[in-house]
């Protein structure tokens, strides 16, 4: 409803406390991180999106979250090996 809404800092504000509450939840965190992300809140969606990837390895989407989080910040080559390692995950290698 909030992302619908475009409501980014409300969302983040609700799950803040719903990822408090069961901080080993992934789809909460991700979406926490979304929220963060789309308020411009970088380095907080960056926090997020690398304990998810710490967490497992091979979640492409937060991979891929990750690499545009850090893209956005001006960490181009940061940023790269988790856009490749997100697009290899689904299958979008570079011909």
């Amino acid at each position: 409803m909030f992302f619908e809404a475009k409501e980014y800092p409300t969302a983040a504000r609700i799950l803040r406390g719903l990822v408090a509450e069961h901080p080993e939840q992934t789809a909460q965190r991700l979406l926490l991180a979304r929220a963060y992300y789309h308020s411009a809140q970088l380095g907080r969606a960056e926090e997020e999106l690398r304990v998810i990837v710490e967490r497992d390895p091979v979640e492409h989407y937060a991979r891929l979250m990750l690499g545009r989080t850090l893209e956005r910040q001006g960490r181009s080559e940061e940023a790269a090996p988790h856009l490749r390692l997100a697009g290899a995950m689904v299958g979008d290698l570079p011909e």
